[in-house]
């Protein structure tokens, strides 16, 4: 944030400081205040990163590129503070080990592997291509 207002870059300034508003808004959420842990605050700004493309789709959809185009430069901002995502081949070698130690055998135990793939994958992997690798896997293995 702080080298952001020294080269004044505005478009940088402004997401960080909507980033740090949404962990203190998470912070004081609830029925005390308390601090966040570091997963915690990655879940936040992983949020934040998932409105901002929600947005720019939104935006696409109703011809307004260019507020699509900031929606998404602020996401782009915010994703270089999470973990780097894990490849496809990394995912599916998760995915693959979670459904053979949970010992699911089709679609109906989608919960037993899905808990395990998402506890392996930490914040490594987002939940939506997590649930989809596990779907796909569990078809052919069912």
């Amino acid at each position: 944030l702080t080298a952001a207002m020294k080269v004044r870059d505005e478009l940088t300034r402004a997401t960080l400081r909507m980033a740090v508003a949404a962990v203190q808004m998470a912070e004081v959420s609830g029925t005390r205040a308390r601090d966040l842990s570091d997963d915690e605050v990655l879940a936040v700004i992983g949020r934040e990163v998932k409105k901002r493309h929600e947005s720019a789709e939104t935006y696409c959809a109703a011809g307004r590129q260019e507020l699509a185009d900031r929606e998404l430069a602020e996401a782009g901002i915010l994703e270089g503070y999470l973990p780097r995502q894990l490849d496809d081949q990394a995912l599916r070698a998760l995915v693959t080990a979670a459904i053979a130690d949970s010992g699911a055998s089709g679609p109906r135990d989608m919960g037993k592997a899905m808990g395990l793939a998402k506890k392996s994958a930490g914040a490594e992997a987002d939940g939506k291509r997590l649930s989809a690798e596990v779907t796909r896997q569990l078809r052919e293995f069912g």
